[in-house]
């Protein structure tokens, strides 16, 4: 990566991040939603109960009020960060489940051999004694549980296990001691507690595996940094590391912070944090960041950001920030899971009373209420989106993708038509000053060379301090010919026409066509024919003006910019998705008609300001559908949000990439259509867990409200949906980008 392409991703302002504990399905998130929104300063408040997170929209002050509302709703909330780790569920929890399974075994023990023609039954008090401790002890927090939500006067999933096992284990107290009978169903009580603890233990060990990604990026900070003090090399913790810290990396080592490497040559290794799987060459005036492996050769650096400001730190809080999100479609699970207990409560009651009276058998009532009450389970339903989204963002991060919310990844699937901006994205971005061209006549530029010289020192002045892909060009010849530059004052960028600044008393500006033409510049017509001939040739042009005290144009530039050389292998891969490829650019017809010819693309738009990008995207959905948009500068800014999906190139500005959605961390063009790919597989894996979250509810209820199942399958079949969700949500790892074909035609 060169240093102009180490992304400098946003920070989100004005966002509070909360740890919850205590949350068992989609309707607790609800209710702490619910309890958030109605905290004043609260904007916005989204619960993810795969990630056990709440995050706000609010200022910093607002924080106390949010924790003491989520503990007045009954459940436990601290600032992300401040609680201590807690204990793996993968440890403490499967203890709990082989404590619970030994304990029950027996009790389902006659019951399976049965099947066998074996009847045989343990005694009565042994039954209640091996079910007591399952109950009351093992299955003490689903009491818990269904007490908060009874305080709150709502309904979740540990309201719908409490009431279920206690009706089993109660009737079966019952049938024992008041009415002496053998037959008893302390194992259906037991056995649920079991099939449930289980089902959480595996869904907590599944849901670890969605973050794996985020783990492993955490995992990249080393522990010590090598500075060099004073000429002596000495460790320091790497939270004692400050900006501008002289780093000495040697062969092997992780990059403890983004630096610029002032001594030496060697390669990187940043396949962890920006996807590029070859090494990168690295030498003086280069970036590192944070968190790359160090090759062959010391080095030296300088540190240009550390801890959280680093662009590994970014990455992670983009990631995290992402995970935390709510996609859209969860909106409608949400509104599904507010009313999913109570109908199951009312289902419930209406298959005991309905049993009863038609049957008589009360006993054979409660259990088929219980089958109920188990069987509808609201965890898969709030386990479908989030942990799809959960993989797909973590998948996208390991190769170089990065997917800041939620919003963005679910409506990347639905883009037809992708818009490029041309330069830096369809063109290599390091355009080549090709020609210099002084206007001749009294006061103006003149010197041995045609006044070449002075053109090129006074834009070269107007360019210091700019990032711009033409600004680098005409530095680098300045600089290529050590062309002495005058001090530049009262600098200004004016996004889409060019930069104007004071240069030793005069005003002068760099102009577009466009903007040479607003000023009325005198003198454009004479330099008007050579210029012609280089925007027919596919050069972009300059102007060099002096804008007062009246406009007169000083001089011409004349920039190349070459394809990139996979371009042409993108927009046939786009193609191969049925997706439209359309090239918007503020650059002049000539040029862009240059480079949508070479790469087949059949629809472009020149001579384009940043509110007529804007306007573009909107006449694109019109004629298309969504549309993606693609860009790294200022002047894409309003396009990159206007878009449905805005993907901001890694090597560009910050305005860019505050305005994405998306950021391509290696300012690879090639990833687009891997982060419309992966958009496409989350999204389907969403669609299948919410269809296997609703089919368990849909089919399994009714059967036992028929009668057709008994407690203990009923429970198996819970535990199965929540586990099947969030497994079928970890299949998206396997994911790999696709390779475009090089040779493709355009």
């Amino acid at each position: 990566m060169t240093a102009a392409a180490l992304p400098r991703l946003p920070v989100a302002a004005g966002v509070i991040e909360l740890d919850l504990t205590g949350m068992t399905c989609a309707s607790c998130a609800g209710r702490i939603e619910k309890a958030l929104a109605r905290v004043p300063g609260v904007e916005s408040a989204s619960v993810n109960l795969a990630t056990g997170t709440a995050t706000l929209q609010a200022p910093a002050s607002a924080t106390a009020a949010a924790i003491a509302a989520v503990e007045g709703a009954g459940y436990g909330a601290a600032l992300k960060g401040d609680r201590p780790a807690a204990v793996p569920e993968h440890g403490r929890g499967i203890a709990k489940v082989l404590l619970a399974a030994a304990l029950t075994v027996p009790l389902v023990l006659p019951m399976a051999i049965s099947l066998a023609g074996i009847h045989w039954m343990l005694p009565a008090w042994l039954q209640a004694s091996l079910a007591t401790p399952v109950q009351f002890i093992l299955g003490a927090p689903f009491y818990v549980g269904a007490w908060k939500a009874l305080r709150a006067r709502a309904g979740n999933m540990d309201l719908l296990v409490a009431i279920g096992t206690s009706a089993a284990y109660f009737l079966s107290l019952h049938l024992w001691l008041a009415r002496g009978e053998a037959h008893l169903y302390f194992e259906a009580s037991a056995a649920v507690i079991t099939l449930v603890l289980l089902g959480k233990w595996l869904e907590a060990r599944a849901k670890g595996k969605t973050t794996e990604a985020l783990r492993a990026l955490a995992a990249l900070r080393p522990e010590k940094a090598r500075i060099l003090d004073g000429g002596v090399e000495r460790d320091v913790p790497i939270d004692r590391l400050r900006v501008g810290d002289v780093l000495v990396i040697l062969p092997g080592e992780r990059i403890p912070a983004d630096a610029i490497v002032t001594e030496g040559e060697s390669h990187a290794d940043e396949s962890l944090v920006t996807g590029e799987s070859l090494p990168v060459s690295k030498a003086s005036r280069d970036t590192l960041a944070a968190g790359t492996i160090n090759g062959e050769g010391r080095l030296v650096a300088r540190t240009t950001a550390i801890g959280a400001a680093s662009l590994l730190g970014r990455i992670i809080a983009s990631v995290e920030s992402a995970q935390a999100a709510k996609a859209p479609i969860q909106r409608l699970v949400d509104r599904v899971s507010e009313v999913f207990v109570p109908i199951i409560l009312l289902i419930a009651g209406i298959t005991f009373v309905a049993w009863g009276l038609s049957s008589g058998d009360w006993t054979a009532a409660t259990l088929h209420a219980v089958a109920v009450l188990v069987i509808a389970c609201p965890c898969a339903l709030g386990l479908a989106t989030p942990t799809a989204v959960m993989a797909g963002t973590g998948v996208a991060a390991r190769h170089g993708i990065l997917i800041r919310d939620a919003q963005a990844l679910e409506l990347a699937h639905r883009v037809r038509v992708v818009a490029f901006d041309k330069t830096g994205t369809l063109t290599e971005g390091k355009p080549r000053l090709a020609r210099v061209i002084a206007r001749k006549g009294p006061g103006l530029p003149s010197a041995e060379d045609g006044g070449r010289a002075d053109v090129l020192r006074l834009a070269a002045a107007l360019q210091q301090g700019s990032t711009h892909p033409l600004a680098r060009a005409v530095l680098r010849a300045a600089r290529d010919e050590r062309v002495p530059l005058p001090p530049a004052t009262a600098a200004k960028a004016v996004p889409g026409r060019g930069v104007e600044a004071e240069v030793k008393g005069r005003r002068l500006a760099l102009a577009s066509d466009r903007w040479a033409a607003e000023l009325g510049a005198e003198g454009r017509g004479v330099l008007e024919p050579e210029a012609a001939v280089l925007r027919a040739s596919g050069h972009s042009l300059a102007w060099l003006v002096e804008a007062e005290p009246s406009a007169r144009v000083l001089g011409l530039l004349a920039f190349a910019d070459r394809v990139r050389p996979d371009a042409a292998a993108i927009v046939a891969h786009l193609r191969a998705l049925d997706i439209t490829p359309v090239m918007l650019t503020g650059d002049h017809e000539g040029a862009a008609r240059a480079v949508a010819s070479t790469l087949g693309i059949d629809d472009f738009r020149a001579g384009l300001l940043p509110e007529d990008k804007a306007a573009a995207i909107g006449e694109l959905r019109r004629r298309y559908g969504p549309v993606a948009m693609v860009g790294d500068g200022i002047n894409d800014a309003p396009a990159l949000a206007a878009a449905d999906v805005g993907i901001a190139m890694g090597g560009g500005t910050d305005v860019a990439m505050h305005a994405a959605g998306i950021t391509l961390v290696r300012g690879e063009p090639a990833l687009v259509a891997d982060a419309i790919e992966i958009s496409r597989r989350t999204y389907a894996k969403i669609r299948q867990n919410l269809f296997w979250a609703f089919v368990y509810n849909l089919v399994g209820v009714p059967l036992a409200a028929l009668g057709l199942l008994n407690p203990v399958v009923a429970g198996a079949a819970m535990a199965l949906s929540s586990v099947s969700v969030v497994s079928n949500a970890l299949l998206l790892a396997r994911w790999r980008p696709a390779k475009p074909d090089p040779g493709a035609a355009p």
